[in-house]
């Protein structure tokens, strides 16, 4: 089955990341949804963000990942667009076995 994943970056501190998951799972009823902590990163700016043990920063990378059929994911992600910003989404086609 050929399906689409998209991945949605973000940042912990935006505080979106569970309401996009409870929509995703809730309202949308995705195929499957993973949500990740990650422990670094940076973005456009450059400032990085670590989960260092003297970092008690709670500002760490999160990353949404989903997965549907590719028109349905497209539909998902407009309807998503009051949660994400311009240039946070990445997809890519895959292959379901």
């Amino acid at each position: 089955m050929n399906v689409t994943v998209a991945r949605i970056y973000l940042a912990e501190s935006a505080g979106v990341h569970e309401r996009i998951f409870r929509r995703l799972h809730d309202e949308e009823r995705v195929h499957g949804v993973t949500v990740f902590r990650a422990i670094a990163g940076f973005g456009p700016s450059g400032h990085v963000h670590t989960s260092g043990l003297l970092d008690l920063s709670l500002d760490l990378p999160i990353v949404v990942e989903f997965f549907d059929d590719p028109a349905r994911v497209r539909e998902v992600l407009d309807r998503l667009a009051d949660l994400v910003g311009p240039g946070h989404v990445l997809t890519f086609p895959a292959q379901l076995d």
